[in-house]
């Protein structure tokens, strides 16, 4: 399945400064300051769980300044940037090489890796895909990527895809500033748990999907037992979509746990007791999504027998009615050879007894076959 990417607009040096305040989001340009990415969605400092107010759109290197200088942490928001866009955010904060490089090539494995003075994280969003009927090229689920990179005074998330947005989330936790007081950790697990929320929706779901495909394989009333040609592709296309999903949720498992368990310097002790819910969340959906999988199994074999069944069906009832058409077949051949002694070929009655002869014959079979079920 490929991931659907929003299309950004590329900004030239020679470009103005615009806030785009209809959507809610800032966009820099490089005449402003060559270091600030045009990638940057949102840049705030907060301090004591509140955002501080600015007299307009900060750049990561202002708001750096303003946190070491004054205290608190600032959070950066990114979307899809480049190298060259995203090179100065990692040198002002010292982002490892390795991280930088997973956090623009995307397409990487949920995961959680520890730097020196940084905590690298990698979610998997997933979005369920309305559609008015599944079929077998239905899109059910599709996929975007979050990393999030969390220091001691800093905070930055690197979105990738056209879902998964953050603002929300942001616009929610600004609204708990005794939360947001307890640093990038306390974002660092609303971001988690709002991952791990939207699988649930998307499980929930999916759930209907499996359900609705079931009850059309086994329903009773189907012309032959069987949807031929149509139910296997869709079941398979379907099967295909919970793939996708469990390569997002299986991976993240052990991350949450060791957010959870193991006490980190970057993680505040009281925060890391919330990751133990989101660990739960976690575990009970990915036992949702391998019981999907191997229903879908179930349901796939069950529907394939059916096609075998019926197969086997139309096969006896052929058979049937070639074993009755071979008596009239036979009567015919045998007088039809131009013999000229043969048995009552003078006589008078012959051909009507003959007929009722294969007739009788005839209606005999077709008794005994559709007695033993074979008509």
């Amino acid at each position: 399945m490929s991931m659907i990417r929003d299309l950004r607009a590329v900004v030239r040096p020679s470009s103005r400064v615009s806030l785009r305040k209809d959507s809610g989001t800032t966009s820099y340009d490089t005449t402003r300051d060559p270091a600030t990415p045009s990638a940057v969605v949102d840049c705030a400092v907060y301090r004591d769980g509140a955002r501080v107010p600015s007299a307009g759109p900060l750049s990561p290197q202002e708001a750096m300044r303003q946190v070491r200088r004054d205290g608190g942490f600032v959070w950066i928001g990114l979307h899809e940037p480049t190298e060259e866009e995203f090179a100065g955010i990692a040198g002002e904060f010292g982002l490892h090489p390795l991280a930088v490089e997973d956090a623009v090539q995307a397409h990487q494995r949920p995961k959680l890796e520890r730097y020196d003075d940084s905590l690298f994280t990698v979610f998997k969003t997933i979005h369920y895909v309305e559609h008015d009927r599944l079929t077998a090229n239905s899109e059910v689920v599709e996929t975007g990527e979050v990393m999030c990179f969390t220091g001691r005074d800093f905070f930055i998330t690197v979105r990738h895809g056209g879902q998964g947005s953050l603002r929300a989330l942001r616009h929610r936790l600004q609204d708990d500033p005794e939360l947001l007081a307890k640093g990038p950790s306390a974002v660092l697990h609303a971001i988690a748990d709002h991952v791990v929320d939207g699988y649930i929706a998307v499980a929930h779901a999916v759930q209907d999907d499996i359900d609705e495909v079931e009850t059309e394989v086994f329903s009773p009333g189907r012309k032959g037992g069987v949807s031929r040609g149509v139910d296997s592709a869709r079941i398979y296309q379907l099967k295909r979509e919970v793939l996708e999903f469990k390569r997002a949720v299986a991976p993240l498992l052990r991350p949450m746990q060791l957010l959870s368990e193991r006490p980190m310097r970057l993680i505040d002790p009281d925060i890391q007791k919330y990751f133990r819910d989101v660990a739960d969340h976690l575990a009970r959906v990915q036992e949702q999504v391998m019981g999907f999988d191997e229903l879908l199994n179930s349901i796939l074999q069950a529907n394939l027998a059916q096609a075998s069944v019926a197969q086997n069906e139309d096969m006896r009832k052929i058979t049937a009615w070639a074993a009755i058409i071979a008596v009239p077949t036979m009567v015919c051949g045998v007088y039809g050879m131009n013999f000229e002694h043969m048995p009552e070929l003078h006589w008078r009655y012959g051909y009507p007894v003959i007929m009722g002869i294969t007739a009788a014959i005839c209606l005999g079979i077709h008794r005994t076959l559709k007695r033993n079920g074979w008509l």
